[in-house]
């Protein structure tokens, strides 16, 4: 390993924009936070394998469905926020409750690392101020725009636009997250949306976990001429790992898996989102997620293996994202647990030191890695927070 990293990691640990457990939680263990002081089988992400990634600052992703119903999502939502709490309280030690720029400082003082909270998706607000504001005060500092489907005020990157990027009420809602300290994400929105927030922020923007397009032509990278807009703006893309997004060969590896699928005739779709645990009822070990079986494709399988993304194309993704958007803009976003295949050398959380290797024996200094891994997010939440004229977030005790 490069020897700058270890100084790095201790000057700026990792602020890293997206992480799935408490998804994982949800599917895998009815919620059940216990273990998570050791190595847990079935999920990238764990305390130790934390603290050996170098990561002191995490924002968990209280991800649900965007094909839910609205309010089913509030609800489901409010789910996932309880178990981020339950699990910082179970490991008192270890994490902490962060919602601002001097919350995640104390908690490194404290040796702990912070714990910050993303809603991914405006579903989960119900096209309601009052839901959104209720998030703030519960902690919450960003929320993206959109999934994987459009909502009645926003434009999704996964489909085709339907109203021109953002509704006056879309470019409401992104005014009222920024005036009670939430940024807006643009992971996952269509570029369309993301030239309307920009041009309506008056706080940083962040991508949460996203790539650069001009590397990979997915539609959920962002494109240069987004990335540029980022200097004006103050804002901060974090680079994720997924290999989709990262690899031209897996993303056409995908598509190719897919039309095979279609033309068997095979379902396609996401997998039920499981319920959660009924009041009075002990958690169930449902054990690590599966891909639904389809055994039509086995021959196709062998035929065609999936290729791997690598730590190098990863890197590149991060260096186009410098050279466009500048070294203050960039950070790391590596959806951890919330994508079952990820580049060799990033398979789990103990990743980012051989990331961070790789960019140092490319000649990045020491000054730079810091921006990348912690500084620049904490910039953003700082800034953030200035701005805003109604902070939300719950008091922290001095």
């Amino acid at each position: 390993m490069n020897p700058l990293v270890p100084d790095v990691l201790r000057a700026a640990p990792v602020i890293d924009g997206h992480n799935d457990l408490p998804m994982q939680l949800r599917a895998q263990r009815s919620y059940s936070v216990e273990g998570l002081d050791q190595e847990l089988p079935g999920v990238q992400t764990d305390l130790p394998r934390l603290r050996a990634g170098g990561v002191g600052a995490q924002f968990w992703s209280v991800y649900v469905p965007s094909v839910l119903p609205e309010p089913e999502a509030v609800v489901a939502t409010m789910e996932q926020v309880d178990a981020v709490y339950r699990m910082v309280a179970a490991y008192p030690s270890d994490l902490a409750i962060a919602c601002t720029a001097g919350d995640v400082r104390r908690a490194w003082a404290d040796g702990r690392i912070a714990s910050l909270i993303g809603i991914e998706g405006g579903h989960s607000l119900a096209t309601s101020m009052g839901v959104l504001r209720s998030f703030a005060r519960l902690g919450v500092r960003y929320v993206t725009l959109t999934h994987n489907n459009n909502t009645s005020w926003a434009d999704s990157a996964a489909e085709e636009p339907a109203v021109g990027g953002l509704t006056d009420a879309g470019r409401a809602i992104v005014g009222e997250m920024q005036r009670v300290g939430v940024l807006a994400d643009l992971s996952h929105v269509a570029p369309v949306t993301m030239h309307a927030a920009l041009d309506v922020a008056f706080a940083p923007v962040i991508f949460s976990h996203s790539s650069a397009r001009a590397l990979n032509d997915h539609r959920r990278n962002v494109p240069d001429d987004v990335l540029a807009r980022l200097r004006d703006n103050g804002g901060v893309v974090q680079v994720t790992f997924v290999p989709i997004f990262v690899s031209q060969e897996v993303m056409a590896w995908y598509a190719a898996r897919t039309e095979e699928a279609e033309r068997l005739g095979l379902p396609a779709g996401e997998e039920a989102w499981p319920a959660a645990p009924a009041p009075g009822t002990r958690p169930e070990f449902a054990g690590p997620s599966q891909p639904r079986p389809q055994p039509e494709l086995a021959g196709w399988l062998a035929a065609n293996p999936q290729p791997r993304a690598t730590i190098a194309q990863v890197a590149d993704h991060i260096e186009h994202a410098r050279d466009v958007a500048g070294v203050d803009h960039i950070g790391l976003g590596g959806d951890y647990d919330g994508t079952d295949a990820l580049p060799e050398g990033l398979e789990d959380v103990t990743g980012y030191p051989r990331l961070l290797s790789e960019l140092a024996d490319r000649g990045w200094s020491r000054d730079d890695l810091e921006k990348l891994t912690g500084n620049n997010m904490l910039r953003v939440l700082q800034v953030s927070e200035d701005v805003a004229e109604e902070p939300l977030w719950p008091a922290r005790t001095p």
